[in-house]
């Protein structure tokens, strides 16, 4: 069946070069479609070291958020895929519309809006922003903060038009790989070289 496709591929390609020569480029190659065309090795690319990509949330702390720019986001944020504003929130009890008021003027308009509520999960703040939904026909997505960052940076990579409100948790819990990394970093940052 595959040899049939194959053959049926070139004769058709063949004669649309017959028929249009100057629209097929003369550098053309044919090749026979394989089960892998790879060089044989295991690639993996870290999500957030993606420069097109836009921005992605590398990490988050008490204090704020570190992106993949190397850039370091005290306090809340609203971030979208290639700006990142600050965002005049204190807590959850702040999160209003008229604090959501600037996700609703962009044009065109958002898919989704990721909002990050810091480390517990407010069911109240999810009725209060149901008629805001409504209102303004908007997907909204209230998560943890944690969860909320991995969600904004997956619907960042699959290039939809997505924003995230975030508020940076109180309370989480760390690794001993966090920990290293961090003070890696900060070594690294006041390190004097010469």
């Amino acid at each position: 069946m595959l040899h049939t496709f194959t053959r049926n591929t070139l004769r058709i390609t063949k004669s649309v070069i017959k028929c249009y020569p100057r629209c097929i480029s003369s550098s053309t190659v044919y090749c026979k479609p394989a089960s892998y065309d790879g060089d044989g090795k295991t690639k993996a690319n870290i999500l957030n070291n993606e420069v097109d990509l836009g921005l992605l949330i590398n990490g988050f702390s008490q204090v704020g958020f570190r992106l993949n720019n190397n850039m370091t986001v005290l306090g809340p944020m609203a971030i979208f895929p290639r700006t990142v504003l600050s965002w005049n929130v204190g807590t959850v009890k702040d999160i209003t519309e008229e604090s959501l008021s600037l996700f609703t003027i962009l044009e065109p308009a958002l898919e989704i809006l990721v909002i990050g509520i810091g480390d517990r999960f407010d069911r109240h703040l999810q009725r209060s922003l149901f008629e805001f939904m409504k209102k303004y026909k908007m997907n909204v997505e209230i998560l943890p903060t944690e969860h909320a960052c991995s969600t904004f940076n997956f619907l960042n990579s699959e290039a939809r038009y997505v924003a995230g409100a975030m508020i940076p948790p109180q309370n989480f819990q760390t690794s001993d790989d966090d920990v290293y990394k961090s003070k890696t970093r900060y070594q690294n940052l006041y390190e004097t070289k010469y």
